[in-house]
């Protein structure tokens, strides 16, 4: 065992990495750091949106298939208001449009009552595309600017060679080795915050069109609604379990005698 150990205190110690991503922020000093928390504060709030609105538009989408299974089926638009959520977007659109249509009855011409009732269900919808499209402008500037900031701190990164260089006299692999890992890692870090920041806005922006379509289509049944006095309504969809029955009460033809 004493050979083991002098052996083994005799042999050179490991040569340390130098080189490491702690290393190249310290010998970056102020700039590197200030470089990497600017895109981890991107990266950060890039994921937040992305998750928040993903939620808030599956929670549309999901009471927008209620709308269809339920909505239509009560007798007047009040009936059907109760049977949606509060504050979501359909009831929003529901609520405007019977106060619209209380406004309207105190004008006197007709056409300007149905321009009136159009204007307030298409503000409604606005509104609440509006809603939906908030923090979409962040992830589109992340998605723009965070490879610049990484490529910023590529620059001075170089520059930072350049002068170790010079005051070394000679390009040694020592003096570059730092200040160039420095620099790839900021360029790496820009496009790791841009990417996913770019695949979000795009991702949920299609998703936006989507729900716009869907309200879109949804107040211009409840136009209808209204200007025909509930005459107008969507066709509702039977199920198969409701049709079956159905044909089953369907009396067969009773056999002829030869």
């Amino acid at each position: 065992m004493h050979i083991i150990d002098l052996l083994a205190a005799a042999a050179p110690a490991a040569p340390q990495n130098k080189f490491g991503f702690a290393e190249a922020l310290e010998q970056g000093g102020f700039i590197a750091y200030a470089t990497v928390v600017i895109l981890g504060v991107m990266s950060f709030g890039s994921f937040y949106i992305l998750f928040t609105k993903w939620f808030e538009q599956s929670k549309i989408l999901r009471q927008g298939r209620e709308v269809r299974t339920s909505f239509w089926k009560a007798p007047t638009l009040k009936d059907g208001a109760t049977k949606l959520e509060k504050n979501s977007a359909w009831r929003q659109i529901v609520d405007d449009g019977l106060q619209a249509e209380d406004e309207a009855l105190k004008l006197k011409d007709s056409t300007e009552a149905h321009d009136w009732l159009h204007g307030s269900l298409a503000r409604s919808e606005a509104s609440i595309n509006a809603r939906l499209a908030s923090g979409l402008p962040f992830l589109a500037t992340v998605g723009a600017t965070s490879p610049f900031i990484g490529l910023f701190g590529t620059v001075v990164g170089i520059y930072r060679a350049l002068i170790n260089i010079g005051i070394a006299g000679s390009a040694s692999i020592d003096k570059v080795a730092g200040p160039v890992g420095e620099a790839l890692i900021m360029t790496a870090l820009g496009l790791l915050v841009a990417v996913p920041a770019v695949l979000a806005y795009n991702y949920l922006q299609a998703r936006n069109k989507g729900i716009a379509e869907q309200l879109t289509g949804f107040s211009t049944d409840v136009l209808a609604n209204i200007a025909s006095g509930g005459a107008v309504r969507p066709a509702t969809i039977v199920s198969p379990a409701k049709a079956a029955p159905a044909a089953a009460a369907k009396p067969a033809a009773a056999p002829t005698k030869p």
